[in-house]
């Protein structure tokens, strides 16, 4: 239950970030309102989950997701670059995480 949080989190991480571009520097009401909401939704979903997991493995997967996730949110959405490289350097950041949640345990 507590990697779900985490995962949760992330999704929502990379919710808060998309949402702090669209906010232009949080001149526009909406994505401002809903950057704090996905922010307090991501920060307290992970303050529950690492009550139960270690925070290193844990913090990796919250922000791997999260910083993944925004990249290709960026590229499918919102006109960011496309590149192999980036392609590639999404990949590693990914495996990255698995690995680090794969030597973690669960208390």
């Amino acid at each position: 239950m507590a990697w779900l949080l985490v995962i949760v989190a992330g999704l929502l991480e990379t919710g808060f970030a998309v949402c702090l571009k669209l906010s232009h520097g949080f001149t526009r009401l909406w994505p401002t309102v809903a950057f704090c909401v996905f922010a307090l939704g991501s920060f307290g979903l992970l303050t529950l989950a690492l009550r139960r997991l270690d925070v290193g493995p844990a913090y990796a997967v919250w922000t791997g997701i999260g910083a993944a996730g925004t990249a290709i949110y960026g590229m499918v959405f919102l006109g960011d670059l496309v590149s192999t490289l980036k392609l590639v350097s999404i990949s590693l950041v990914i495996v990255g995480v698995i690995g680090l949640q794969l030597s973690g345990s669960a208390h």
